[in-house]
Protein backbone atom coordinates (compact mmCIF):
# COMPACT_ATOMS: atom_id res chain seq x y z
CA UNK A 1 0.00 0.00 0.00
CA UNK A 2 2.89 2.40 0.74
CA UNK A 3 4.19 1.21 -2.43
CA UNK A 4 1.59 2.37 -4.28
CA UNK A 5 0.76 5.39 -2.34
CA UNK A 6 4.70 7.09 -3.00
CA UNK A 7 4.42 5.74 -6.65
CA UNK A 8 1.20 7.60 -7.45
CA UNK A 9 2.96 10.26 -4.94
CA UNK A 10 5.55 10.54 -7.66
CA UNK A 11 3.54 10.51 -11.03
CA UNK A 12 1.34 13.52 -9.38
CA UNK A 13 4.70 15.64 -8.25
CA UNK A 14 6.07 14.86 -11.67
CA UNK A 15 3.03 15.61 -14.11
CA UNK A 16 3.21 19.14 -12.93
CA UNK A 17 5.46 21.30 -14.90
CA UNK A 18 4.24 19.19 -18.01
CA UNK A 19 4.17 21.72 -21.31
CA UNK A 20 6.13 24.35 -19.45
CA UNK A 21 9.00 25.49 -21.15
CA UNK A 22 12.30 27.51 -20.22
CA UNK A 23 13.30 30.15 -22.28
CA UNK A 24 11.88 31.97 -25.33
CA UNK A 25 8.11 31.30 -26.09
CA UNK A 26 7.34 32.48 -29.62
CA UNK A 27 4.59 32.58 -31.82
CA UNK A 28 3.92 29.11 -33.92
CA UNK A 29 4.21 31.22 -37.64
CA UNK A 30 7.68 31.90 -36.15
CA UNK A 31 9.15 29.05 -34.69
CA UNK A 32 11.44 28.03 -37.15
CA UNK A 33 12.95 31.42 -37.43
CA UNK A 34 15.99 31.92 -35.48
CA UNK A 35 18.00 34.28 -37.07
CA UNK A 36 16.48 37.40 -38.54
CA UNK A 37 17.96 40.45 -41.45
CA UNK A 38 16.62 43.85 -40.31
CA UNK A 39 17.46 46.17 -43.52
CA UNK A 40 16.99 50.18 -42.71
CA UNK A 41 13.22 50.52 -42.54
CA UNK A 42 11.57 53.19 -45.20
CA UNK A 43 10.19 56.46 -44.34
CA UNK A 44 6.68 57.68 -45.07
CA UNK A 45 6.89 60.93 -43.57
CA UNK A 46 8.38 64.16 -43.84
CA UNK A 47 10.93 64.01 -41.30
CA UNK A 48 13.96 63.39 -42.62
CA UNK A 49 16.28 60.47 -41.45
CA UNK A 50 14.06 58.85 -38.86
CA UNK A 51 14.89 56.05 -40.27
CA UNK A 52 17.25 55.36 -39.06
CA UNK A 53 16.66 56.06 -35.48
CA UNK A 54 14.15 53.60 -35.67
CA UNK A 55 15.81 50.74 -37.34
CA UNK A 56 19.24 51.45 -35.06
CA UNK A 57 16.36 51.09 -32.03
CA UNK A 58 14.65 47.94 -33.23
CA UNK A 59 17.68 45.99 -33.24
CA UNK A 60 18.78 47.03 -30.20
CA UNK A 61 15.61 46.06 -28.93
CA UNK A 62 16.11 42.71 -30.53
CA UNK A 63 19.67 42.06 -29.27
CA UNK A 64 18.42 43.13 -25.65
CA UNK A 65 15.29 40.70 -26.29
CA UNK A 66 17.48 37.52 -27.38
CA UNK A 67 14.99 35.61 -28.90
CA UNK A 68 16.37 36.49 -32.21
CA UNK A 69 19.49 37.03 -33.53
CA UNK A 70 20.46 39.37 -36.19
CA UNK A 71 21.54 37.95 -39.24
CA UNK A 72 22.66 39.24 -42.56
CA UNK A 73 20.24 39.25 -45.29
CA UNK A 74 21.35 36.47 -47.21
CA UNK A 75 22.53 34.05 -43.63
CA UNK A 76 18.97 34.71 -41.90
CA UNK A 77 16.10 32.76 -41.74
CA UNK A 78 13.69 35.63 -41.80
CA UNK A 79 13.64 39.93 -42.72
CA UNK A 80 12.06 42.31 -40.94
CA UNK A 81 10.98 44.90 -43.60
CA UNK A 82 8.77 47.98 -42.15
CA UNK A 83 8.25 51.39 -43.07
CA UNK A 84 7.85 54.33 -40.68
CA UNK A 85 4.11 55.63 -42.14
CA UNK A 86 2.86 58.68 -39.49
CA UNK A 87 4.30 60.72 -36.94
CA UNK A 88 1.96 62.37 -35.42
CA UNK A 89 1.95 65.43 -32.29
CA UNK A 90 -1.28 66.26 -30.59
CA UNK A 91 -1.41 68.62 -27.59
CA UNK A 92 -2.34 66.79 -24.41
CA UNK A 93 -2.39 70.17 -22.16
CA UNK A 94 -2.83 73.61 -22.38
CA UNK A 95 -1.57 76.85 -20.40
CA UNK A 96 -4.18 77.78 -18.08
CA UNK A 97 -6.39 80.78 -18.84
CA UNK A 98 -5.47 80.48 -22.34
CA UNK A 99 -6.67 77.35 -24.32
CA UNK A 100 -4.84 78.38 -27.76
CA UNK A 101 -0.77 77.48 -25.89
CA UNK A 102 -0.04 74.04 -25.36
CA UNK A 103 2.42 73.20 -22.46
CA UNK A 104 2.37 69.37 -23.21
CA UNK A 105 2.47 67.39 -26.31
CA UNK A 106 1.90 63.73 -27.66
CA UNK A 107 4.56 62.26 -30.16
CA UNK A 108 3.51 59.05 -31.40
CA UNK A 109 4.88 57.09 -34.35
CA UNK A 110 3.15 54.42 -36.50
CA UNK A 111 5.19 51.55 -38.52
CA UNK A 112 3.93 48.82 -40.39
CA UNK A 113 5.96 45.88 -40.70
CA UNK A 114 6.37 42.45 -42.38
CA UNK A 115 8.35 39.39 -41.74
CA UNK A 116 9.33 37.44 -44.75
CA UNK A 117 10.51 34.30 -44.73
CA UNK A 118 13.69 32.72 -46.21
CA UNK A 119 10.90 31.13 -48.95
CA UNK A 120 9.69 34.43 -49.75
CA UNK A 121 6.10 34.00 -47.66
CA UNK A 122 5.20 36.38 -45.25
CA UNK A 123 5.10 35.16 -41.73
CA UNK A 124 3.52 38.10 -40.36
CA UNK A 125 2.40 41.81 -41.17
CA UNK A 126 1.00 44.01 -38.44
CA UNK A 127 0.96 47.66 -37.65
CA UNK A 128 2.52 49.15 -34.42
CA UNK A 129 2.35 52.62 -32.56
CA UNK A 130 4.73 53.87 -30.05
CA UNK A 131 4.83 57.77 -27.68
CA UNK A 132 5.47 59.63 -25.35
CA UNK A 133 4.33 63.06 -24.07
CA UNK A 134 7.18 66.31 -23.75
CA UNK A 135 6.74 69.20 -22.28
CA UNK A 136 7.26 72.47 -24.23
CA UNK A 137 9.70 75.41 -22.65
CA UNK A 138 10.42 77.74 -25.40
CA UNK A 139 11.17 75.79 -28.88
CA UNK A 140 8.42 72.62 -29.69
CA UNK A 141 10.88 71.55 -32.75
CA UNK A 142 13.43 71.03 -30.12
CA UNK A 143 11.44 69.53 -27.30
CA UNK A 144 9.84 67.49 -30.17
CA UNK A 145 13.44 66.17 -31.43
CA UNK A 146 14.79 65.14 -27.67
CA UNK A 147 11.57 63.30 -27.54
CA UNK A 148 12.04 61.16 -30.82
CA UNK A 149 14.23 58.52 -29.21
CA UNK A 150 11.96 57.71 -26.34
CA UNK A 151 8.88 57.42 -28.48
CA UNK A 152 10.78 55.45 -30.84
CA UNK A 153 12.24 53.14 -27.73
CA UNK A 154 8.60 52.46 -26.80
CA UNK A 155 7.73 51.79 -30.90
CA UNK A 156 10.52 48.65 -30.94
CA UNK A 157 9.33 47.65 -27.64
CA UNK A 158 6.14 47.28 -28.62
CA UNK A 159 7.62 45.90 -31.97
CA UNK A 160 9.72 43.31 -30.57
CA UNK A 161 6.73 41.90 -27.85
CA UNK A 162 4.79 41.61 -30.81
CA UNK A 163 7.37 39.92 -32.71
CA UNK A 164 8.70 37.75 -30.06
CA UNK A 165 5.49 36.77 -27.83
CA UNK A 166 2.58 37.09 -30.05
CA UNK A 167 1.25 39.93 -28.92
Amino acid sequence: MKAIFTAALACFSLTGCLGYHIGPVKPYYLRDVHTIAVPTFKNRTLLPHIEVLVTDTVIKQLQQDGTFQIARGEDADATLTAEVTRIDRTPARSVRGNVLATVEFNLSITVKFSVIGRDGAQLESAETRGGTSFFVSSDVTTDERQALPLATEDLATRLVVQLSEGW
